[in-house]
């Protein structure tokens, strides 16, 4: 009996969904023959994507074979599905054997592999499409249409990263072998560090890096460097940028990261002066008055043609919606990929309507669900700017805590980081008595110790310690940098 002659109860006539069942079986018989064509496919191609089921479970069993080292062949798995329903339906064990006869060589399996793969996705996209014209029809009046265009911007996003709606379950196995992946990674790093470098040693050490689906707070008192740090970040994270290019042209972050910097308070044009006072060590205010010299001009233009092709890309959008922020955020890693997004700062992102109707905490807590839900779905370190609450100002000891948080519940919740900018030189400079008098002396010698030291205070750390990191500071850059060995015990000095 010849393989086509075989009954499959999934074909249901001329309106299935898009499929080829010949592909499937010439793949498999292929697979069969040669187990080292899955090491050509294994990095895309899963068993949900096979339209028979039986083919899924037969490409499954396979892969577990080739991926343990052992052999996988007709003979082998005729053992493992002697009680599968499905392959007795169609054959029993004899199928297996008639796969090998339909056999295509190996480079052939490669291109049968990618059509099941395409027309995976393309049921998938049916099944996408019925949703959205399901929602689109059923919408109550007090639905949005903006709100359904987010929804399927995001659906589509999820089916072009993945090849399919949700990840689903994930089974223990699997979630072993990544996070033993992690490990390595640390491993071979040498210095601990899992996740990306920072740009901060200190910051690093505690942290461990910047984690994927980690929702990082940095929140501080108005004029303590909080943006300041979020830029220096972001900044170091694109300069270490390298990236390999996989076979299908895609690329692959190595070091370093693509930054999406969402900046609600201050323009493009202000964080770009900052990023060239950071790189040039110009003064920024400098910059911005056109206070310098023919030197310094010819190293501000020289800088801007060394970093103008990082890959940091801001949006300075005022009054972002979280729905449209998130919309953005996915389609810059469609476009050009994202590693990292930073957003200044969390309460001037809005939420939804019936959110804000509810009061403002409601407001918060949506936005930062929401922006959690964004750092999981991307598989990106969210770095989130907060603002703290005015009774810090209140108390003899200013250093901030959790509940400075501004609408502290929520944000203390969802965070998995939560971090505090202090620097006493901002308190202790509005002490200042009066000059030539003794006490000015005293405060002056105090003040010089202190002025260009910064504290990273880690509140809240999910997967690691809590503490705090101790940083130099030079506010005429907006830059903060680790502390030299000098530093750490003689104090910063002019």
């Amino acid at each position: 009996m010849a393989l086509h002659d075989l009954p499959h109860p999934e074909e249901t006539g001329t309106d299935a969904a898009p499929h080829n069942i010949e592909a499937e079986q010439a793949f498999l018989g292929a697979l069969l023959y040669d187990n080292e064509v899955l090491h050509r496919v294994s990095d895309w191609l899963r068993a949900e994507h096979f339209y028979d089921p039986v083919h899924g479970r037969i490409y499954q069993a396979t892969s577990d074979r080739i991926q343990r080292g052992a052999l996988a062949d007709a003979i082998v798995l005729k053992t493992d599905f002697e009680r599968d329903g499905g392959l007795k339906e169609i054959g029993g064990a004899a199928y297996l054997a008639l796969l090998l006869e339909s056999a295509s060589d190996s480079v052939a399996a490669v291109e049968y592999a990618q059509l099941i793969y395409d027309l995976a996705l393309r049921r998938a996209l049916i099944r996408v499409s019925a949703e959205l014209s399901h929602e689109a029809t059923e919408a109550t009046p007090e639905t949005h249409a903006r709100n359904l265009i987010e929804s399927a911007e995001r659906k589509l996003f999820q089916l072009a990263e993945t090849g399919g709606n949700q990840r689903g379950f994930v089974s223990f196995k699997d979630a072993l072998s990544e996070s033993v992946e992690m490990a390595a990674a640390a491993y071979e790093r040498e210095g601990g560090l899992s996740g990306m470098s920072s740009g901060l040693r200190a910051m690093d050490e505690k942290l461990g890096g910047l984690h994927p689906s980690d929702l990082i707070i940095l929140a501080g008192r108005p004029s303590m460097g909080k943006t300041a740090l979020a830029t220096n970040i972001a900044f170091a994270v694109a300069r270490a940028y390298q990236y390999s290019t996989l076979p299908d042209g895609a690329k692959k972050t190595e070091q370093g990261g693509v930054v999406g910097f969402f900046s609600l308070e201050m323009s493009a044009e202000q964080l770009a002066t900052r990023l060239i006072a950071d790189y040039t060590g110009i003064p920024g205010y400098q910059i911005r008055r056109g206070d310098i010299d023919p030197a310094q001009y010819e190293e501000i233009r020289d800088a801007v043609l060394e970093i103008q092709g990082l890959p940091l890309y801001i949006d300075d959008t005022g009054g972002l919606s979280i729905g449209a922020l998130c919309a953005r955020a996915r389609r810059l890693k469609r476009l050009h990929g994202l590693d990292v997004i930073v957003v200044d700062y969390l309460q001037l992102v809005t939420a939804s309507e019936n959110k804000a109707s509810q009061g403002r905490v409601q407001e918060v807590s949506e936005v930062t669900q929401a922006l959690k839900a964004l750092a999981k779905e991307l598989s990106v370190p969210v770095i989130a700017l907060s603002q703290l609450s005015r009774q810090v100002e209140q108390r003899e000891d200013k250093k901030p805590q959790l509940s400075d948080l501004r609408e502290s519940g929520s944000i203390e919740q969802d965070a998995d980081v939560v971090m505090f900018v202090y620097r006493e030189s901002y308190y202790k400079e509005r002490e200042k008595p009066k000059e030539g008098t003794p006490e000015y002396l005293a405060w002056e010698e105090e003040f010089r110790q202190i002025e260009r030291r910064a504290e990273v205070i880690i509140g809240k750390q999910r997967h690691g310690p809590i503490g705090t990191v101790d940083l130099a500071f030079d506010a005429a850059r907006t830059k903060f940098s680790d502390l030299t060995r000098d530093d750490r015990y003689e104090g910063i000095a002019h």
